[in-house]
């Protein structure tokens, strides 16, 4: 997947400003898509100079003007046609997964403490999931939200990073539990 099609997916919500978007990733879809705003920008440019979103100049008092970009039709088309394709296999690339997987002939304590640092990082996300669910929800059930709310895509993924990284905390769990065992039985 491209960034190109996670930019257009954020537009969905509506207009947004580069710094919007970049919030909007950062909070929204950072569980399963990264960029940097650098990035952010970039493709933003490439996709206007495509026709595939449209930009606009909001005037500002005691602030600079900004750039709000929102989709066009071929933008919109675009969409739907990645949302036909079939999705292609993802691939984890996590350089905790190589320590983990090199820890009998490496530093044991130091990817236990790292193991424990992306518990923490976890911990955080869970937390900030939450904050944005509650958010979402507005005081609604689930059901309720699912059954009326104009858009269930943000919230279906949000769910996704919610395991997600609960599922991290129960591997970093058992990891730390394992590492722990090996590692007394070691030195007994």
């Amino acid at each position: 997947m491209s960034l190109r099609n996670a930019v257009l997916a954020a537009l969905l919500d509506g207009e947004a400003s580069g710094y919007d978007l970049a919030k909007n990733f950062d909070a929204g879809v950072a569980n399963f898509w990264m960029a940097t705003p650098q990035q952010l920008y970039r493709e933003l440019e490439r996709m206007s100079g495509e026709g595939l979103i449209e930009a606009r100049v909001v005037q500002q008092e005691r602030r600079p003007n900004k750039r709000v970009f929102s989709l066009t039709g071929a933008g919109r088309r675009a969409l739907r046609e990645f949302t036909a394709a079939p999705p292609r296999p993802g691939a984890i690339r996590d350089e905790l997964m190589v320590k983990v997987q090199a820890v009998d002939d490496g530093d044991v304590a130091a990817v236990m403490e790292a193991v424990r640092e992306r518990m923490t990082w976890a911990e955080a996300k869970i937390a900030r999931f939450e904050r944005l669910r509650a958010r979402l929800l507005a005081g609604r059930s689930e059901d309720e939200h699912l059954a009326e709310a104009e858009r269930v895509g943000p919230y279906l993924t949000l769910l996704r990073g919610l395991e997600l990284e609960r599922e991290n905390l129960r591997w970093g769990e058992r990891v730390l539990a394992v590492l722990a065992r090996r590692h007394d039985a070691r030195v007994e």
